[in-house]
């Protein structure tokens, strides 16, 4: 591959952002992992998925690694900022009731995001990198959580010390997790609306506020 390879994809896309074509990069290692595993998603695979050369990506990733490695954080922290973005702009419980509400309904609960999931899961067990930045996603999940217990009890009268607020979030952050999982692998075997059922009633009582949907969907 000659700088001559990286130049003509560079033209290809110069009217794009170098984020714009890092991401572009990241999407299409993503869509591989999906349907081939971490294996399956070679860098030539990926090249012809984003139908650029294998050089113009070695511009932006030194490795493969590393760029399976933004794949990941790319992956769950982009499910983070989906839940987020669904607690809307009321009062603090009414913010904390959609972020748990909307981390177990579509399209967060959805089996392809648990397949890829799963799909990076042996990398994470063995690579230290990889779980550097699992805990990075964790916290930043468990951090928007942990934002949003704390403004509702202070919001209905109560106040915790900030070792009672991460305990707090780490419990509830446990079961949305799981039923996330169970609801990813096992789509079929829940009503619609049940998760996030589940979900609230379970978050409620570890924090002791009742989280209830205005408008219930059934």
């Amino acid at each position: 591959m000659d700088d001559t390879d990286v130049q003509d994809d560079s033209r290809k896309f110069k009217r794009e952002s170098a984020e714009f074509r890092r991401e572009a990069l990241i999407l299409a290692t993503l869509d591989l992992i999906a349907e081939m595993g971490v294996r399956g998603a070679t860098v030539r695979e990926i090249a012809a998925r984003a139908n650029v050369t294998q050089g113009l990506i070695r511009h932006y990733f030194s490795s493969k690694d590393e760029l399976v490695q933004a794949a990941y954080e790319h992956h769950m922290n982009t499910l983070t900022d989906q839940t987020a973005a669904s607690s809307g702009t009321g009062s603090a419980v009414s913010k904390l009731t959609n972020f748990v509400d909307a981390s177990l309904r579509p399209p967060i609960v959805d089996p392809s995001a648990v397949a890829l999931w799963a799909g990076f899961l042996n990398k994470v067990q063995h690579d230290p990198k990889m779980q550097r930045i699992h805990q990075r996603t964790y916290d930043y999940f468990r951090d928007h959580l942990e934002k949003l217990i704390v403004a509702a009890l202070q919001e209905t009268g109560r106040s915790v010390d900030a070792s009672e607020a991460m305990q707090l979030a780490i419990a509830c952050n446990a079961v949305i997790d799981g039923l996330w999982l169970e609801g990813g692998a096992l789509p079929d075997a829940f009503w619609e609306g049940q998760l996030a059922r589940i979900g609230l009633d379970s978050v409620s009582a570890i924090v002791g506020i009742p989280l209830t949907k205005e408008v219930e969907q059934s």
